[in-house]
């Protein structure tokens, strides 16, 4: 590796060294995050296999206090996501990251000694409080360039729907412990859980590297090349945003569709926009890691962050596909109830929809990576998911039905890696990219507020009122990341014909007015947005 060049880090020489860089990191990051997030969704849900168990009579709920208390996780989830993401920018994710699952592990062993519905309230709004930080998609846009990025999101993603199988098969078997040591079964699947969960978190604090600059795993050597590979684009045909006194440039990042070409660009931009390009701190603007010089905080970058449109387009369309994603991931339990299955019946078999699901969130991302496309692949997969509603609501036998929540887990669950790394690919600027995503997510859980009210027990057995709510949403949230696709396609068409190279002038204004010290960023023109 001593010998690899890192002013070319792409050169097809180094195609070997690269594999090899790339499965490394793959073997010590994708294992810990896959088993973080699929213990963040077990214990997140597991409250609907407990109310299939008995749970709601224990604990002496009546009315809609049920739904309240699942409502409530979602108030302490959203008010930390920001605060999250800058502890993560603090204490990397090696710390942060193990922390936050450790501390919700020992709430979910404390959930088995739930009361009451106070206690119910208590432990859910500090479940919201740590779990709420944990998604890490920041953390992998510091490990990958963006078109690797959907594939490592699409893997660890995929444990969350491997969590609905996995979490009502685990619930099935552990509900058959009633009155061991005198606990109930329900009370076993919250002990059991939790204890599985601080385990992941200790193995995860050993494991998780804290960033590639750091990584144990690699030598100081693999160390230099991972890092020169994510701050770099080769020179292309035409001349392109560089970093000052390094060979290469730095683009929209590793494509050379960043770069005009007759095809592209309608009109031929001045040469010496390129040459003013040259001069600027033009560093991170490929949508990959965000790497030294540090990037200090900037209150402009944050109000940035607010101005972003994406922000809003995809953060709007999360949240419609989370009334679809959290109500099912609830209430899917009861939902198979209705169909005719009783108890531990009725978990086992809410368990089956997610395992095609799982294999379909790796396949589509697989894809999205190669297409290099977003938006398009959610357009494309949520009509499955409408397919699923419209079954629940027009299908007179409990067969059709069942169908149709393997329709819905199909359609939403491979959706959302696609969704999540829009952000990430097309934000450039550690501060920027930080606070837009924890933004998007911010709007994206507001959902909880919706999702945990719209299956009531009222609507028992078809829940047609719930799966209608649901639907709409789903449209929603399909005119919403369309609109994001086609902004984007808009934003690129007038980058092409150089309706944006003022940014460099505006851009050179705020640093000589000292207003920032931020990198351009995807504020340089030719930073191609993701579709």
């Amino acid at each position: 590796m001593a010998a690899l060049d890192i002013c070319d880090p792409e050169h097809p020489d180094h195609e070997a060294a690269r594999t090899s860089l790339i499965r490394k990191v793959d073997l010590h990051v994708l294992p810990g995050l896959s088993l973080l997030w699929l213990a963040c969704f077990i214990d997140r849900t597991n409250i609907g296999n407990a109310k299939v168990g008995g749970m709601d009579h224990s604990l002496g709920l009546h009315g809609n206090q049920y739904n309240v208390g699942l409502a409530v996780f979602y108030i302490t989830y959203i008010l930390s996501e920001l605060p999250s993401n800058y502890m993560l920018r603090i204490l990397g994710g090696k710390i942060w990251l193990p922390f936050l699952v450790a501390s919700w592990g020992v709430i979910t062993i404390f959930s088995g000694f739930m009361k009451n519905y106070a206690s119910l309230i208590v432990v859910r709004l500090l479940l919201g409080l740590f779990e709420g930080g944990l998604l890490p998609v920041v953390y992998l846009s510091t490990m990958y360039k963006r078109n690797e990025l959907q594939l490592r999101v699409g893997i660890f993603f995929a444990s969350a729907s491997l969590s609905g199988a996995f979490g009502g098969l685990l619930a099935y078997g552990i509900e058959m412990m009633e009155g061991v040591s005198r606990q109930k079964g329900k009370q076993w699947v919250f002990f059991l859980e939790g204890i599985g969960t601080v385990l992941i978190a200790a193995f995860a604090l050993y494991y998780l590297p804290s960033s590639l600059e750091k990584a144990s795993f690699l030598t100081p050597e693999e160390r230099e090349f991972a890092v020169a590979r994510l701050k770099f684009v080769p020179k292309l045909n035409q001349p392109a945003l560089a970093l000052e006194g390094q060979e290469g440039s730095i683009s929209s990042g590793d494509q050379p569709e960043a770069t005009l070409d007759d095809k592209t660009a309608p009109t031929p931009r001045d040469p010496t926009k390129f040459e003013q390009e040259k001069a600027l701190p033009l560093l991170n603007t490929d949508g990959g890691q965000d790497t030294a010089p540090v990037e200090k905080f900037e209150m402009y970058e944050v109000i940035r962050a607010f101005k972003e449109p994406q922000v809003w387009l995809t953060g709007i369309g999360y949240m419609s596909l989370c009334v679809g994603l959290y109500s099912y991931s609830l209430f899917l339990p009861s939902i198979v109830a209705g169909m005719g299955f009783h108890g531990t019946q009725a978990q086992l078999y809410s368990s089956f929809p997610y395992l095609p699901a799982s294999g379909l969130v790796v396949a589509v991302a697989f894809v999205a990576d190669k297409l290099q496309l977003r938006g398009p692949m959610v357009i494309m997969l949520l009509p499955l998911t409408i397919i699923g509603y419209i079954l629940g609501l027009v299908a007179t036998t409990n067969t059709v039905r069942y169908v149709g929540v393997f329709f819905m887990a199909a359609g939403i669950y491979p959706s959302v890696p696609s969704i999540l790394c829009i952000l990430p690919n097309n934000t450039a600027g550690l501060t920027k990219r930080s606070v837009t995503t924890a933004l998007q997510l911010m709007i994206a859980n507001c959902a909880g507020f919706i999702a945990t009210f719209i299956y009531t027990a009222d609507q028992a057995p078809q829940y047609k009122k719930g799966h209608s709510i649901a639907l709409a949403f789903t449209c929603l949230a399909w005119v919403m990341l369309g609109s994001n696709s086609l902004y984007c396609a808009w934003e690129n068409k007038a980058r092409a014909a150089g309706r944006r190279d003022s940014n460099i002038k505006k851009y050179q204004t705020l640093v000589e007015a000292g207003k920032t010290s931020a990198p351009i960023g995807d504020r340089a023109p030719n930073f191609k947005l993701t579709l």
